[in-house]
């Protein structure tokens, strides 16, 4: 009966019986699908190759899963770039204390050579951290014996103040085959504000040259500005062999200066150098404490391969000290300064110098403090970079904004060698991330400008002359502040900072 009706029904309305037949028939296959679905995310949930083990697995963007189980082009690079960053500043960050129970970090199937004897075999490695994968439920079973945090273990993870900083904070050697080596320069930079902002100090440790070779030394060197007043500086050279610095330490030595990291992460500053035409002599001892869990862990700009082939430019930056304070003394010819808790900063520059500008800032605004730059290659003429714009509270690293440029206005005009050079009054950068927005805004109340068609050794470039378009280098200082809004938040703060540009 049933069977008739349906046969006499599809002869009555032949169109809309085969409507519904097609609606059933795409509905019986969407459901088909999704089963499907359901039933592949479920293995994969289950597949114990996949990275992870807990709640949450972090995997870079764009990521196809099973190209990276079964090794296709676009996992042929498979990582996560500065890991341990995302670890401490992101997902073991105190900001996420209440929401994240356990990191456990891990990689799987890295690629290795290993040679032994003369023989090179290939071979798939696995990293992780015994007691965070055990946390997760997804540690290996152990046939015999214990597996067990050994102290690199712990160094990763949670190092010291003295192994954090030493780790992003030591020296470093040119490759060996970078371009024009002897403008190689390597410095741990200070800044220090007197109590009044009217003064401040610009203090640097400095070894430049070839380093690899027989060419090269150490300077120190003190720019001491008085606003809207003078500058003194101060500088003292050391042939190489007074100098001592390591590849694993953020200590130097420069004839009597030197820089010590001490255990709980403080640095400990001694210096001494003469004035430039009179002759005056400068001692500092300064202690500088970087503020926990503001600094920039450091980047490589530009690297060079370990090949034969020559490799023009390499680059690299970290700060450690973003939002700082200094305590100590500095004495000019008997008359001391004493700093007690003074704003301060410290970063690390190393790489080569011939023909390379810049733009940078480090700046507090409230409780926030940011960073911000850009860098411009000798072979950049005509290209734009977009800045960096890194934000951080007492928590750590904010957020990220890379705006497109700075706009500047030209509002001050200061004489650098006998020449009127106009320079910044007034900048302004903003951009937006999604929802996430921020306005800068620059207001300079100083500024200063040095020729770097002279030699400049101070600044990290050893050559005689730098062919670049702007060729003053501009040191400001002035307030900054920032408004907008970052994860749903309203940001707001307003503080002192050092600028610099080329102009």
């Amino acid at each position: 009966m049933i069977t008739l009706l349906a046969l006499r029904n599809l002869a009555h309305r032949p169109l809309r019986s085969l409507f519904l037949l097609f609606g059933y028939s795409m509905g019986v296959g969407v459901m088909i699908v999704l089963l499907a679905i359901g039933q592949a995310m479920l293995t994969q949930a289950r597949d114990e190759k996949l990275v992870g083990g807990g709640q949450v697995t972090v995997l870079p963007e764009g990521m196809d899963i099973e190209v990276m189980k079964t090794g296709g082009v676009g996992g042929l690079y498979f990582s996560i770039a500065n890991a341990r960053f995302i670890y401490r500043q992101l997902l073991a960050s105190p900001r996420l204390a209440r929401d994240v129970a356990t990191v456990a970090p891990q990689i799987d199937g890295k690629l290795l050579y290993f040679r032994a004897h003369g023989v090179e075999r290939t071979v798939r490695a696995a990293g992780e951290i015994p007691s965070h994968s055990a946390a997760v439920d997804a540690l290996p079973p152990v046939v015999a014996g214990a597996w067990r945090d050994d102290d690199g273990d712990r160094r990763w993870a949670t190092p010291t103040p003295q192994e954090l900083y030493s780790s992003i904070d030591h020296f470093h050697l040119p490759p060996r085959n970078v371009a024009h080596r002897d403008s190689w320069a390597e410095w741990h930079y200070f800044n220090v504000l007197s109590a009044s902002g009217k003064e401040w100090a610009f203090i640097s440790y400095i070894v430049a040259g070839d380093v690899r070779g027989e060419k090269w030394g150490g300077q120190v060197a003190v720019s001491v500005r008085e606003q809207g007043g003078r500058t003194r500086r101060f500088t003292s050279n050391v042939r190489r062999e007074q100098v001592h610095f390591s590849t694993d330490s953020a200590d130097i030595e420069i004839g009597s200066s030197s820089v010590h990291l001490l255990a709980d992460g403080r640095y400990a500053l001694a210096g001494s150098a003469r004035e430039n035409g009179t002759g005056a002599p400068l001692k500092l001892d300064l202690i500088v404490t970087p503020a926990p869990n503001i600094l920039f862990p450091g980047a490589s700009i530009a690297e060079c391969a370990d090949t034969d082939e020559s490799c023009p430019f390499a680059s690299g930056y970290a700060v450690p000290g973003l939002r700082a304070s200094a305590s100590g003394s500095m004495c000019i010819a008997g008359a001391c300064e004493q700093y007690s808790d003074a704003q301060s900063y410290h970063d690390h520059n190393w790489g080569v110098w011939h023909g390379v500008s810049w733009d940078w800032g480090a700046t507090r605004a409230g409780a926030y403090t940011l960073l911000y730059g850009r860098v411009a290659p000798p072979d950049s003429v005509g290209a734009t970079q977009p800045f960096f714009v890194y934000l951080t509270d007492s928590l750590g690293f904010r957020a990220l904004f890379r705006p497109h440029e700075i706009a500047y206005e030209d509002g001050r005009t200061i004489e650098v060698n006998g020449h009127a050079v106009r320079v910044p009054s007034h900048a302004v950068m903003q951009d937006s991330r999604g929802a996430d927005t921020l306005r800068i805004e620059l207001s300079i109340d100083d500024a200063i400008g040095s020729d770097t068609r002279t030699s400049l050794i101070e600044r990290g470039d050893a050559a005689d002359a730098r062919r670049i378009l702007k060729p003053y280098f501009i040191q400001m200082k002035g307030r900054a502040k920032i408004s907008g809004r970052v994860g749903g938040a309203t940001i707001a703060g307003e503080g002192t900072g050092f600028f610099e540009t080329y102009r």
